[in-house]
Parts: C-alpha cells; structure tokens; sequence
C-alpha cells in the first residue's frame, strides 16, 4: 500500500490558474465552491480508467461514469492496469487534467489503487468554510467530469469549425480583392471632342461602348476599333457621322461626315471654300440630324461686252449677279449670250448684247386663188377663163432688232389688208373631140406644125399675138370654139380647130407654110 498523501491544509477555494474563459464550465462556481486548495502534485487522486462499462472507474473507489449494464463497477477490475490503458477521458492524464481543472483533491471515496491520493484509509480531510451541496465530493467530480466532456470540449472543435470557413472567407476577399483591382481599368473615353476619364472592367473597346450605352454604325468612326483589346491607360475616340445635304455649285449630294462645324466638315469631303459663297456660317455646329448646306465656290468668268474683256472671279449665283460684279450696266432691251438666270461655269465666257429695237411697215401683195369648173359643153383640153384673177395688198408690220449692231432677221409682229384678192375662174372641158374632119384629115397637118411653131403646142410669136402649133391669133381662135388662148389648149384641140379653119378658108391663113400640107 501506497503511503497517504500529506494532508490538504483547509483554505480559501479558488480556481487553477491556467483556467480560460472559453474553459470554464457553467457549474464551475458551484463546484469550486466546496473543493479545497491544490494538492501536492500528479497522483494525488485517485487513477480512472475505463471498466467493462463505457464509464471511467476510480479503482475499487466509487465508479462515477455510467457502464453499460445497469449496476456499477466497484470491484477490484478496474486494477493498477486501468490507469494506463485509460481512453482519452480517463487515466493519470485525465484524472490529473480533472483535478487541476477543477481544484479537486482525493477524498474518502477513492479507493487504494488511486495512488498517492487521499482513499478511504486517509486521514480525514478538514471541511470547508461553506457547506457543499447534496451529493457532496461526488456531485463535485460529476461536475468536473461534464465540463471536461461538455462544453469544454465541445467548443474547441466548434470554435476550429468557426475559424476555418472565416480563414477561407479571408483569403478569397482577399484574392478577389487582388482581382478586382487587376480587373478594373482607368481609360479615357472622347466622344465628339468631348474627354472624360472612367474605370470600367470591359476586355475590349466594343463592350465599353456598350456598358457606356454608345451604339455605332457604319458612318461612325471608333478609334481602336471595336474588337480592340482595352487595357489601363488606353484612349478611345468615338467620332459620329453626321448626314449633309451638299450642293455645290449647283450639284447636289449627300455626304457623311464626323465634322462638328461647317468649316470642318468642308474640309473633310475636300471642298474647296476659299471666297466660296456658304448658306450657313463655317463656325455652325452640325448636329446628329445633320444639316443641308449650299456652297458656291469661286470661278473665272469672262466677259466681252463693247468690244472689250473683262474676267472676274466672283461665287455669283446667276450670270446676271455676275455682270453686276464685273461693273457692266445692260440697259433696254440688253442681255446675255446665256440666260440670266443661268449658273455661272468656271472658265466660261459671257458675251453681253447691246440690243436696239425698230419697226418697219410694209405692203405687200395677196395672191388670189384659181378656181376650176368642168364643162360639158367644152371639149376635152380646152380651158375657158370665166373671171380673171386680181392680186391683193395688204399693210405688215415687222419688228427690226440689231444685236451689237448686227441686223437680225425681222419679226412680223400684224399685218392689216388693204385689198383682197380676186378668185380667178376657169371653165374646164369635158367634151370629147371628134376623131375627124371630112376633107382635111389626109392632109399633112405635122409638116404644117413644125414649120410654124416647131411643134410646140404652147409656142408664141415675138409680138405675142400668135400662139400655139398652127399660131392662131386669139380671136381666130376663138371664132373656131376655142376658148382662152390657143396656146393653152392641147395639141389635139389645136390640129381640130385647124382642121375646121382649113374647111372655111384652105391654107390661106398659113401664107408661108400652107403649101406644106401637101407634101
């Protein structure tokens, strides 16, 4: 047998003093309350360690953990051997870690293989200042044994769970952070001239134009373009077009620009506005809708008036704007080689006409008109003139214009008759001739012919008193039933009407080409 352990000197009772906050159990006041100061050291109490039954033994002392079947164990099993292959809740270790924990020393129950402690032959420890509560030393070890299994040990592995997904927490705010920072870009963004300095976590320029709510087209200029690459520091240009109507000198077009003034926008499309004429002024902003502008630009324009050249360089909208400029007066009746109103050309040459205006009145024949009537009682090819024609008069007025003294081709501008013409009238026969003249058809009326006349039905002496094949004198002819003028009538009248006056007088009236009838 082990000798006793010295007697515990009665005192204050206090806690161990490598005791935490996190370690102290809810019952630890009314445990310490009853348990006496500390003891001489490691095994100063009685050895636990497990039994048969699930709970720790105290040797042959009273068992204090719940075994498996329904009694306890007090018997002499637990052994010496029972402190050594004590679990993680009994043995020397946790027999020593109760009694520091708790401020616990051996007592009466303890059994002699508790060592060095105070059991059941021990010298009676003296009591404390205050009197424990029911169930003594035993309620105490109880107690101890809770907080050791119980909160104790329940908050360590609860406090480890706490930290670990807290660890995690911190570690990925904090390489989040490191990305966040890495991902967020400081870039200048200029639209329409207009800067401004903005972070964004956009990859390329296209879905910074989108988180800027920036739509483009095909007439916008995007500089780098939209599939570029954004990194920090970068610039983006956005520059939108900007529809113009464009007429220049007299030309009309549409064009895009990305131009914000007049001045610009001519520049860009290359127009030339040097002395040019422009409907709007060159400082105008153009806005997104665009605007429609007229641009007459400078020309070389030539002029010949009076003899002399002038040429001007001038952005006149007409050839009479023109002509203002160059210092020439048109006066009366005065105009251009091109229409006033006409646009200027570059190069081109105007000639100014001096114009002078007259009139002149004339008088002048109307012809009178022939009109034809058939007549049965005439025979065919003879024409009988019932009215003679007359010629009228008539009063004209022509206007007479001289361009740079040149006369021009007169104008009539009225007339006025003075006397009408006469219908002249002709009677026309329809008479068939007769095929014969008894006694004179066999006489050779050919050679007759040809030596009066040639055989020219419409031949006419000198003196015009003869006329036609056999040159009858016009009232001879007549006499015979010819009408008008011999010469007028066909060759088949004439030889009849010759014939008939053959009958009346034989070759008398053809003195010198009579006698040809016979031959």
């Amino acid at each position: 047998m082990e000798p006793p352990p010295p007697p515990v000197p009665p005192g204050p009772v206090r806690a161990p003093a490598r005791a935490r906050d996190s370690d102290v159990s809810p019952y630890a006041p009314t445990v310490a309350a009853f348990l006496p100061g500390p003891g001489p050291g490691p095994g100063t109490g009685p050895r636990t360690g497990p039994g048969p039954g699930r709970g720790p033994s105290t040797g042959r002392g009273r068992d204090t953990g719940p075994g498996p079947g329904p009694g306890r164990d007090t018997g002499p099993e637990a052994g010496p051997d029972a402190g050594s292959e004590a679990g993680p809740h009994g043995g020397p270790e946790a027999g020593a870690d109760a009694r520091r924990e708790a401020g616990l020393a051996a007592g009466p129950e303890a059994g002699p293989a508790g060592g060095p402690g105070t059991g059941a032959h021990d010298p009676a420890v003296p009591a404390a200042p205050a009197s424990p509560p029911a169930g003594g030393r035993a309620e105490a070890r109880r107690a101890a044994r809770r907080r050791r299994t119980g909160p104790l040990s329940r908050s360590r592995p609860d406090s480890l769970r706490r930290l670990i997904p807290q660890a995690l927490v911190v570690a990925f705010l904090a390489g989040g952070t490191t990305a966040f920072v890495a991902a967020d870009k400081g870039v200048r963004l200029s639209v329409d001239g207009v800067p401004r300095t903005l972070h964004t976590f956009a990859d390329d320029v296209g879905e910074l134009l989108a988180d800027e709510g920036l739509a483009v087209g095909e007439h916008d200029i995007v500089a780098p373009a939209p599939d570029a690459d954004l990194d920090d520091g970068d610039e983006v240009v956005v520059r939108f077009g900007r529809p113009v109507t464009l007429t220049i000198d007299g030309h009309r077009r549409q064009v895009w620009t990305t131009a914000r003034t007049v001045a610009d926008a001519l520049h860009q499309v290359g127009v030339r506005a040097e002395g040019a004429h422009l409907s709007a002024s060159r400082s105008l902003s153009i806005s997104r809708k665009g605007l429609d502008l007229d641009v007459r630009t400078e020309r070389k324009v030539t002029f010949m008036a009076d003899g002399r050249e002038h040429t001007i360089r001038t952005n006149a909208a007409t050839a009479q704007q023109a002509v203002e400029e160059a210092g020439i007066t048109l006066g009366g009746q005065d105009t251009t080689s091109v229409p006033p109103g006409s646009f200027p050309r570059d190069g081109q040459t105007i000639t100014v006409m001096r114009i002078t205006d007259t009139e002149q009145v004339r008088e002048e024949p109307i012809p009178y008109t022939t009109v034809r009537t058939e007549d049965p009682a005439l025979h065919i090819g003879t024409e009988v003139v019932e009215q003679q024609g007359r010629t009228g008069t008539r009063q004209v007025t022509y206007a007479l214009r001289t361009v740079n003294g040149v006369r021009q081709k007169p104008r009539k501008v009225s007339e006025a008759v003075l006397r009408p013409p006469v219908t002249q009238r002709i009677s026309v026969g329809t008479k068939p001739l007769p095929d014969s003249v008894a006694g004179a058809d066999g006489l050779n009326w050919a050679a007759l012919a040809q030596c009066e006349s040639g055989g020219r039905p419409d031949a006419v002496d000198p003196s015009g008193t003869y006329g036609g094949l056999y040159q009858f004198d016009t009232r001879t002819w007549q006499s015979l039933g010819g009408s008008g003028r011999p010469q007028d009538a066909p060759a088949e009248e004439q030889t009849y009407r010759a014939k008939k006056l053959y009958l009346q007088r034989g070759a008398s009236p053809w003195p010198h080409c009579g006698r040809r009838l016979y031959r």
